[in-house]
């Protein structure tokens, strides 16, 4: 039986459920300044359901997005925070992945920042997160592009990079950009990525993007999203989490269902994304030791 590395389910959207507050354009951020210790909870929740990784709540605290609420001055603070809350949760459970989001806005390759630009930014946050994660995980990665620059930027950090691609829901050989997950793949392989993955978009598309990535020979797995769609309403500038529907077809065990078929495919890295919850990764849990193989 194989060794399996189980990652967390969905922070952002669990903290925002549990803290009960409106969403807004800075997300689970916000939640973390209102409610300190919430994103620590959460993460203790998903080790408690077997996840040997704490995806830290640094997706968003980008400076292009706080300086959009007036709140720039904070990004170090803000970052150090997250930080705070993922390292008190994993003490003695497992480690701690320093999450980069995009720039600018998310699932929107058309406003990604050229790569002059890109690059620096990335770089200064993965050296922020260097000293206190295992390893930089870029997500949610819409292009090309963004996978160059993201990569370009996260060696800044002199830690284990993986790189998380999002696919088009109805075609998983795409990206959202609609460039091949072939190239994607490479760029992976190129950019010096430990790992190679899919995140945020359809459990149906994830399959044939890990057949694609299993041939570069790297660890690769797949994290989900439980989103019905990503709705026009998102797409616009500074969206909330209000305008996207969850599914009601995709409970942990249905959710559990693809990802085991994304074991078979050649996955070794599997755990959820929005709208995914401990009980989905208590499930995956559940199925991997019934099955013999061991979480690492």
């Amino acid at each position: 039986m194989s060794d399996i590395t189980l990652l967390d389910g969905g922070i952002g959207q669990e903290v925002v459920r549990r803290a009960g507050d409106r969403p807004t354009p800075l997300w689970s951020t916000r939640a973390m300044m209102d409610h300190p210790g919430l994103v620590a909870q959460v993460h203790r929740a998903y080790f408690d359901a077997g996840a040997t990784i704490a995806t830290a709540n640094t997706y968003a605290i980008l400076r292009d997005r706080l300086v959009k609420e007036g709140i720039a001055d904070r990004f170090e603070a803000l970052q150090s925070a997250a930080l705070d809350e993922a390292q008190q949760a994993a003490r003695g459970r497992g480690r701690v992945a320093g999450a980069i989001g995009p720039l600018v806005a998310t699932y929107r390759p058309e406003t990604h920042p050229p790569p002059d630009i890109a690059v620096p930014q990335y770089a200064e946050v993965a050296r922020l997160l260097a000293p206190r994660v295992d390893l930089i995980l870029c997500e949610t990665v819409a292009s090309l592009t963004h996978g160059r620059a993201i990569l370009d930027g996260a060696r800044a950090a002199e830690k284990p990079v993986w790189i998380a691609f999002t696919l088009d829901d109805e075609d998983g050989t795409r990206l959202r950009s609609g460039e091949a997950v072939d190239q994607a793949a490479q760029i992976a392989v190129e950019g010096g990525a430990e790992a190679v993955l899919a995140n945020c978009s359809a459990p149906e598309a994830m399959g044939v993007a890990i057949d694609i990535f299993a041939r570069t020979g790297l660890p690769c797995g797949a994290y989900a999203n439980g989103f019905t769609q990503i709705t026009k309403d998102f797409l616009k500038d500074s969206p909330t989490a209000d305008a996207l529907t969850s599914r009601r077809d995709m409970g942990p065990e249905a959710y559990a269902d693809f990802a085991m078929d994304w074991l078979d495919r050649g996955a070794t890295i599997l755990g959820g994304c929005c709208e995914t919850t401990p009980a989905h990764i208590a499930e995956i849990a559940r199925r991997l030791r019934a099955a013999g193989h061991r979480i690492v």
